[in-house]
């Protein structure tokens, strides 16, 4: 049981990118799902989460505008459309689905305890 993350890479200032986060071997449908990124000599960030009840969504106000979280529960899989991206937002992109939390706690006070977490996936944007 577990969630993977894929489609980090690397892209110019300006670019985009596409993440998954696909859960194996239970449904993540009944999970809230956050993303959330480490840049180098950084703590972890909650970039944006998604419900799993209404669908609602919260994002931090660095990313507003910018990127979309959307999940689609036939694929098992949650996305993060990253549009804009600048140097700053070069960091490891991590997944994770908690069945307690809510999407604003769940963004704000990012908590190791959540039910599972992928191992990441690296962004760089950089020319």
């Amino acid at each position: 049981l577990h969630v993977e993350e894929s489609g980090g890479g690397l892209v110019q200032p300006g670019g985009s990118l596409r993440l998954s986060c696909a859960a194996a071997g239970f449904t993540l449908d009944r999970y809230a799902v956050g993303w959330f990124r480490q840049a180098p000599g950084k703590e972890h960030e909650g970039v944006s989460c998604i419900s799993d009840s209404d669908g609602s969504t919260y994002y931090a106000d660095s990313v507003k505008g910018r990127f979309t979280i959307s999940r689609d529960d036939a694929k098992n899989t949650v996305f993060l459309q990253m549009n804009s991206l600048k140097p700053e937002d070069t960091a490891v992109y991590y997944c994770a689905a908690d069945s307690r939390s809510t999407i604003q706690a769940m963004c704000n006070t990012p908590s190791f305890l959540y039910d599972y977490w992928g191992q990441g996936t690296q962004v760089t944007v950089s020319s």
